[in-house]
């Protein structure tokens, strides 16, 4: 019944050539993952409820259909997670993946396996596969919860390889009232800071494009950005399915998420808000901005009514993950550069190299390694600096005395 209401009007987008998005959201433990990807058993699977085989056999049913049988479309299938503010392949091995720009504008997964399926079966296998690559842990509410947004992708395309359409279906992780995670190690709180993060950049994407804003702020983060083709193109539409637990200690994340819900609601499909953005407006990488703080009203927790020390730390968190951005890619570029130069280390070995020539190039050599590892180097200990503030912060944090 939920699939009849949520992702099943959204497949006839995309033969339509059209961008489509159905994402679940609430609290964890509100049965997001349950939704998405079917019955859950320790680690058995039945997947053939979830929305995102359902969707899958919906597809194929409609390839049958003569007036797109015609068109001799190939459905492919891709798979992964957000966690941690980086973007993991669940179909190929975990590998950490970047997002980039291509020529046409359109934002692109760099190395994103892209598999070829021809039945809703081998549409299983892989949700299953997928599944069991996942990041999840242990949270108040859950034992065993999905710490990540998961995003599975099926995508119609031309015997030329050109999108006719695709659907992205998500999984977010639970939004969590951001006090509930302070009192944890480091891990969890920049994890938690991560999720309320993502969660509240959709919520004001959408609020900027329901309020009709000329710019709309996709690179407040990783899911967002990913998302930006199935928000503005011009056959585009959304769904968000809102989960909620019955339980009465869930009443204020139930509000929460209702509040949420309306918000999302507002959002007209086919609107002149949905028109795409300037170039100049339009972010190659992420990692070529300067570090910002996360906007005031990002930081009211979905509602949530945390003090000032609480919104401090979590500032903190977002400026350690910016950090290790710029730390891990830095390194990542001098790793690189020594791989690239490693014909040189070579050179000696060889009958009657050019001795000077050589001393040219390894000075040359030694001169950019130089400021790559002065740039390394500044990078991680700014990092290191920043990690020592996000801790200094949390433990310095006053918590109430409980009354008896």
């Amino acid at each position: 019944m939920v699939y009849k209401f949520t992702a099943q009007p959204l497949v006839k987008t995309i033969f339509q050539k059209g961008f489509a998005t159905c994402f679940a959201y609430g609290q964890t433990g509100s049965g997001k993952t349950h939704t998405m990807g079917g019955d859950f058993e320790g680690k058995t699977q039945d997947c053939s409820k979830g929305v995102y085989a359902l969707t899958a056999i919906d597809v194929f049913k409609t390839l049958q259909q003569p007036e797109y049988q015609r068109l001799k479309l190939q459905v492919k299938c891709s798979f992964f997670e957000i966690y941690g503010g980086k973007v993991f392949d669940l179909l190929g091995r975990r590998a950490v993946l970047r997002i980039l720009e291509d020529g046409n504008k359109s934002v692109q997964v760099v190395g994103l396996n892209e598999v070829s399926v021809s039945s809703p079966d081998d549409v299983m296998k892989l949700i299953k596969q997928g599944s069991l690559q996942r990041t999840a842990g242990t949270t108040s509410a859950n034992a065993n919860s999905s710490r990540s947004h998961a995003v599975f992708q099926i995508i119609l395309k031309s015997q030329k390889e050109d999108i006719h359409g695709k659907i992205s279906l998500i999984d977010l992780a639970g939004n969590e009232r951001g006090a509930d995670t302070i009192s944890s190690d480091r891990q969890i709180r920049l994890e938690g800071a991560e999720i309320n993060k993502s969660l509240l950049a959709l919520k004001e994407c959408i609020r900027s494009m329901s309020m009709n804003k000329s710019h709309i702020p996709f690179r407040l983060s990783k899911l967002t950005l990913v998302l930006r083709d199935s928000f503005v193109n011009q056959n585009a539409k959304t769904c968000m399915i809102a989960m909620v637990s019955p339980g009465l200690n869930s009443v204020e994340n139930t509000l929460n998420t209702l509040r949420y819900a309306d918000r999302v609601k507002e959002l007209g499909s086919g609107d002149e808000m949905l028109k795409p953005m300037a170039d100049e407006e339009f972010m190659i990488d992420p990692l070529d901005e300067e570090e910002n703080d996360i906007p005031i009203p990002l930081i009211e927790q979905n509602g949530h009514s945390d003090d000032e020390n609480t919104k401090a730390i979590h500032q903190s968190a977002f400026h350690v993950q910016q950090a290790e951005e710029r730390a891990v890619d830095s390194n990542m570029i001098l790793q690189a550069y020594v791989a690239d130069n490693q014909e040189l280390f070579n050179r000696p070995g060889e009958m009657g190299y050019d001795i000077e020539q050589y001393a040219k190039d390894s000075l040359t050599f030694l001169n950019q390694l130089e400021k790559l590892c002065q740039n390394a180097k500044a990078k991680t200990q700014d990092l290191l600096i920043k990690c020592q503030k996000e801790e200094e912060l949390s433990s310095s944090r006053q918590y109430p005395k409980k009354r008896k």
